[in-house]
Parts: C-alpha cells; sequence; structure tokens
C-alpha cells in the first residue's frame, strides 16, 4: 500500500468516502490503486453510495493521481497516514481517525504532550485574560497548545503558545491551502515556520464549510490528552469538541466565568456533566500527571517588596477590573502618578493592561 500512496490521496479527495468508508474500501481491495480503478459493481458491493462512485468515476477522468500528489507537496503540504508509524499516537486511538493527514510544520509536535485549549469566537476581557494565563502556564511545563484556529480563543491560545517560545497545532475545518479565517494566515503561517505545526484531514483544496467543524472538532480532542474550555455559550462548538474529548476517554477542563456573561454557561454545563472546574493550569497539570517545571518567578505577587502604594493598587483590581481614571479617582491620585505605577507593575508581572485603558490583576 505505501508504494501507492498517490492513489490513497486520490480516493481522500472523493467527497463522500469519509474515514470510515474509505477504510473499507481499502480492506477490501488492499491497494489503493485497485480501489482507484474499481469497477462500479465491486464499489456498490460494499456499500459505497451511487452518488459517491459516479463523482468516483468522473474523477478519474481529469485527476491523474501522481501529478495531484506532486502539486501537493510543491504547495509545502506534507501528509502522514494511519499506516505510517509516525502517525499522532492518541488521534490513533479514537474511533474514526483521519486515514489521511495533511499537515505544515513539525509532525513531532502532533506526538507531544498536548492539551487543547478552546473556546469563544466572542472572546471578552475576562477570557482573553484566562486564555493567555492557561496557555501560558501549559507551555512553561512544556505542553504543545491544541486549538481550531478560530477567532476569539483559539487564536489567542495559538499566539500565546507562539509569544511564549512554545509549540502549537491549529487544527483547520478545511484546506491548508484554504486557511480560514483569513486574517489568520500569517498566524498559521508563523506557526508551521517554527512553532508546531498546521494540520487538516481535508484535501488542500477543500473549502472551510460549517458542516466541516464537528470532524474537526473531534480531531482537536483526538490529539489531546484533556481539553480546557474557556468561555463558552450554550450552543458553542467548544462544548462539541468537550463531549468527544469525554467519548474518547479524555479529560475535560473548564473554566468558571462570571455569572453575568452569557459565556459562562457552556463551562457550567460541562461542569455539571462532569468535568473539572479548574481555576489555574497548575491544577490541569495535577490532573495529567504532568510536573510544573517552571514556577511564576514574580515573588510580588502575595506582596512582598511592594511600596504601599502598589499595594493599594493591588487591593483595588483584587476581585474585578478597573480603568485607569477609575482607579486615579478612587486613590486620589494624579493620572500622571497612577500611570507610571501601573506601568512600572505591569513590566513587574503584577498587573495586566486588557485594553482601552483597564487593567487587572494577573
Amino acid at each position: 500500500m505505501m508504494n501507492n500512496i498517490p492513489y490513497l490521496l486520490a480516493l481522500h479527495s472523493i467527497d463522500g468516502l469519509g474515514p470510515i468508508r474509505l477504510r473499507a474500501v481499502l480492506e477490501y481491495f488492499k491497494d489503493p490503486k485497485l480501489a482507484w480503478e474499481a469497477k462500479a459493481e465491486e464499489l456498490l458491493k460494499i456499500g459505497i453510495y451511487k452518488n459517491t462512485i459516479n463523482l468516483l468515476i468522473e474523477t478519474r477522468k481529469k485527476l491523474e493521481p501522481e501529478t495531484y500528489a506532486k502539486k501537493i507537496a510543491e504547495r509545502g503540504i506534507k501528509w502522514v497516514t494511519i499506516f505510517d508509524d509516525n502517525y499522532p499516537r492518541l488521534l490513533a486511538q479514537i474511533y474514526d481517525p483521519p486515514l489521511v493527514l495533511y499537515y505544515k510544520g513539525e509532525l513531532n509536535s502532533l506526538n507531544n504532550k498536548t492539551v487543547a485549549v478552546v473556546g469563544t469566537r466572542k472572546i471578552t476581557g475576562y477570557g482573553k485574560i484566562a486564555t493567555i494565563q492557561f496557555t501560558k502556564g501549559l507551555v512553561a511545563s512544556g505542553l504543545t497548545i491544541v486549538s481550531g484556529l478560530a477567532r476569539g480563543v483559539d487564536s489567542q491560545a495559538h499566539l500565546t503558545a507562539v509569544s511564549e517560545g512554545g509549540k502549537t497545532i491549529a487544527v483547520l475545518g478545511g484546506g491548508l491551502n484554504n486557511i480560514f479565517p483569513p486574517e489568520n494566515r500569517g498566524l498559521a503561517a508563523k506557526i508551521a515556520n517554527g512553532f508546531g505545526a498546521v494540520v487538516s484531514e481535508f484535501p488542500p483544496d477543500y473549502p472551510s464549510l460549517p458542516g466541516n467543524f464537528p470532524a474537526r472538532n473531534r480531531i482537536i480532542s483526538g490529539l489531546s490528552l484533556g481539553v480546557v474550555v474557556i468561555e463558552a455559550a450554550e450552543d458553542s462548538g467548544s462544548l462539541i469538541t468537550a463531549r468527544l474529548a469525554l467519548e474518547q476517554g479524555r479529560e475535560v477542563f473548564a473554566v468558571p466565568g462570571p455569572i453575568t456573561s452569557d459565556l459562562s454557561k457552556g463551562p457550567v454545563d460541562l461542569i455539571k456533566d462532569g468535568a473539572r472546574a479548574v481555576f489555574g493550569p497548575d491544577e490541569i497539570l495535577e490532573e495529567l500527571g504532568i510536573s510544573q517545571n517552571q514556577k511564576s518567578n514574580i515573588k510580588n505577587q502575595n506582596g512582598e517588596n511592594l511600596t504601599d502604594e502598589e499595594k493599594i493598587i493591588l487591593k483595588t483590581l483584587e476581585n474585578e477590573n478597573r480603568h485607569i481614571d477609575e482607579i486615579g479617582r478612587e486613590l486620589n491620585f494624579p493620572s500622571q502618578k497612577i500611570s507610571a505605577l501601573l506601568l512600572k507593575m505591569e513590566i513587574s508581572g503584577l498587573v495586566q493592561s486588557i485594553g482601552a485603558g483597564v487593567y487587572c490583576k494577573k
């Protein structure tokens, strides 16, 4: 079979030949080339739908497998099949693993210790802080971050992993020649160029369609030891990922959010269903039995070596985000002074700006 990989790629390009049906075809014919050249009667015999057979016959007229494989490679796209020894170990264990996985970047990053970080596309300031905090802690302990390259939590998880010098895997809902959303093309290129891998089970030119994402989500969870959900509405696709993870025997972690936010409902529902509520990355590491290699080096976090003014500001930010003007008015500090103090504390890692002049305790 390894000698006829171009024929496997050609078969894989046919709509209607998903992982289960394509596996049945290969088990019957033993050789992708024989399957590609099979007569309609033989394919009907093993349960392939007539529409799919007609599409295969039409595709054979215009697609030459060797040329097709060469064109994929010319775009810098590589592939790994389930028959290869270096196929991702965790992914191979799920019920319906992709027979072919296309990728750009480092294949070995798919076999690292991995945790998925997923959530809403409509990320809030709170969600951004939580995503950064959890991703940083997981990356610091050597974990690779898996997510879906979508807007919101996914993008923030990938960006944080890259900025921390870690590894991340972006799983697409379309082909590698159709990065979606388009504004993440640069991020995808950066990930593939030394920060992990961008992967897809869809043929390279396949569009990103809404119906693709449940299939994409099973790969996100399938590649991961556990899934962390940060902000998700009740109908969020992130909940599909989490429930697939439970079906696959993987750990699911939910980050609680403010009760005033609709995006807290998804994590709460997961907790009711048995997911573990987590308040920091150390709890995830503990659950997975992974030692935390790097502890926070912010010695001031517990109040050591802080000035009285810095202690007052931290107390003001204890339980909520505050605007710089609001802090200044409450403490009766001049704007120039409060700005200087907040800048110093941000550099020290004590507070964090979440944009528009709003700060929170780190």
